[in-house]
């Protein structure tokens, strides 16, 4: 009993505790918005390259967020409500692109449509042609980078239309059909409707991963919030105005959130048919199924195929010259950022979702939902938010050290991977939370009394009961979470201690130096580390369409 009426208030002080650290970041960059600059930085901005960012940031979300519809509701609605030869092919395979960090195809794309790439050279075999004789477009512009973007996030429109479609479709369309409607009245009178929350809540993710970006845009030369965030820390050194640029960017991610709680309303999609099982495909032959064989088949052709291909090549063929003992040691950082970062995300995932479920009040909720809207914020945001105050609580603590010890230590934590690891937990945390408060609402609330009738206290439930039965569900957050951190490149690039690199800045290093085929290794193996959740999802999308 003792232990019983301990527990829950220690887990919501951790509960508080993580919240006000996940909050502290963005509270930093917000508070900036009311702090004079340094210098003249920021009016300089303002009068040169800010409409810029802001043009091509609205314009990069309109042609992202028209694209990833498209083609994921397109999609998803021919591999859930049609057969057609491949279809049970494609219905997994169409997530694969997720594993391609957007970075990684824009620099596939650029050495494999460059002038001296593949593509142009075949074109001047084939038909005689010398440079100035032909007219190629150019990969690295607003719309190059728009088009990265469509092919790699798609699969979040996908996903959810999908799981919309399945859910909701069945019963309501055998309606419309005894009312007489076709299936493209029914498409667009029915089916669309209910998938509508599904659809924007997957457009908002993809758009938020494109605010978020910074290696395809820096690479492209599109210029952004993030691209400008990096060039008023590091080539201006002016932290208040990169504190102000991130605070912009932040308003723009708060915006879609808004925009996708708005577009919902106080509709309600409830399945009263009674029916949970999804009904039967239209069998597509000849014409339609050809087409719907091409419309699944260039996405995946275009986002993981091709790439995948033409990585594998470089690699094999040219890669890395430093492939030896340098590619294990940014292996090696790599896989220490993300296994610590893994490790202590699902252990604090645990203890927030083990904490809410013993409370079962408004309170514990609410911190898990702030913890969560880490994710939403993007990379460099949180990286300008966290070295903020962790550099001036560095700054006192070494000033402290050499009033009590006549000696200066130099900065304790921005020069370390601890901030790194902070920055991390911000952004990836409401990964492993996510899938660990869903798992944990399956185990029914009879096994906790059952445990309390044997005498059992809570932190012995959470220990003996618990935790076997989430043992999955623990291993897919800290693989989702493992695979975030090795793609993720602001932040790294922002706050990496010196000379710490990783498979992901490396990558981007080497391709800023148009060193396309040695960016490969690094880029590929990213590549490949993405795969792994990503097969485990896939085996989830078949084993609910057999179900």
């Amino acid at each position: 009993m003792h232990l019983h009426t301990r527990s829950f208030p220690f887990l919501l002080i951790v509960g508080i505790a993580v919240a006000v650290l996940a909050a502290l970041p963005v509270a930093s960059v917000g508070l900036n918005l009311f702090v004079g600059g340094t210098s003249d930085t920021w009016a300089h901005l303002s009068q040169t390259v800010l409409p810029e960012y802001i043009a091509n940031s609205l314009l990069l979300c309109l042609g992202v967020g028209l694209g990833v519809g498209l083609i994921g509701v397109s999609t998803a609605w021919l591999t859930a409500m049609h057969e057609f030869p491949g279809r049970r092919f494609f219905e997994w395979a169409l997530v694969l692109p997720l594993a391609v960090p957007a970075y990684v195809m824009a620099y596939v794309y650029t050495d494999f449509l460059q002038f001296v790439g593949p593509v142009q050279s075949t074109l001047r075999e084939l038909f005689g042609w010398q440079y100035g004789d032909y007219w190629f477009p150019d990969i690295r512009t607003l719309p190059g980078a728009m088009l990265m973007f469509v092919f790699v996030l798609y699969p979040y429109v996908y996903l959810l239309a999908r799981t919309a479609f399945l859910e909701r479709a069945s019963g309501m369309l055998e309606a419309a059909r005894t009312l007489g409607m076709g299936s493209r009245r029914a498409f667009f009178k029915v089916s669309l409707p209910l998938a509508r929350p599904a659809i924007v809540a997957g457009i908002a993710l993809a758009l938020m991963e494109t605010l978020a970006d910074y290696g395809t845009v820096a690479y492209f030369a599109v210029n952004t919030f993030t691209t400008g965030i990096y060039r008023a820390w590091f080539s201006l050194g002016d932290r208040v105005a990169a504190a102000q640029l991130a605070a912009m960017l932040l308003g723009f991610v708060l915006f879609l959130l808004m925009a996708e709680r708005i577009s919902r309303g106080r509709a309600r999609y409830h399945n009263t048919t009674g029916r949970n099982r999804p009904m039967a495909g239209a069998t597509l032959r000849g014409l339609p199924a050809l087409a719907a064989v091409l419309a699944c088949a260039l996405p995946l052709l275009i986002g993981f195929v091709l790439p995948a291909l033409l990585l594998l090549k470089m690699a094999l063929t040219e890669g890395d010259a430093q492939f030896g003992e340098r590619f294990l040691f940014l292996s090696r950082n790599s896989f220490l950022l993300a296994g610590t970062t893994a490790l202590i995300a699902v252990l604090i995932a645990l203890l927030l979702a083990y904490g809410a479920r013993l409370s079962k009040s408004s309170v514990a909720a609410g911190l898990n939902r702030l913890v969560g809207l880490g994710y939403a914020v993007p990379g460099a945001v949180i990286a300008v938010g966290v070295l903020i105050p962790v550099t001036r609580l560095d700054h006192w603590l070494a000033g402290q050290w050499e009033l009590w010890f006549g000696n200066n230590p130099g900065l304790l934590l921005t020069g370390g991977i601890a901030a790194l690891i902070y920055a991390y937990l911000v952004r990836f945390l409401a990964v492993a939370l996510h899938s660990v408060e869903s798992s944990l609402a399956k185990i029914t609330p009879s096994m906790d009394d059952a445990a309390r009738s044997l005498g059992l206290g809570q932190a012995a439930t959470l220990r003996r009961v618990h935790a076997p039965l989430l043992r999955g569900s623990l291993l897919t957050a800290g693989l989702l979470v493992f695979v975030d951190v090795m793609k993720e490149l602001p932040a790294t690039l922002v706050m990496r201690p010196f000379n710490f690199d990783t498979l992901a800045t490396q990558a981007y290093t080497l391709a800023s130096d148009e060193r396309l085929a040695e960016a490969s290794t690094a880029s590929l193996a990213i590549v490949v580390v993405g795969l792994l959740p990503l097969i485990l999802l896939s085996r989830q999308i078949t084993a609910s369409r057999r179900a």
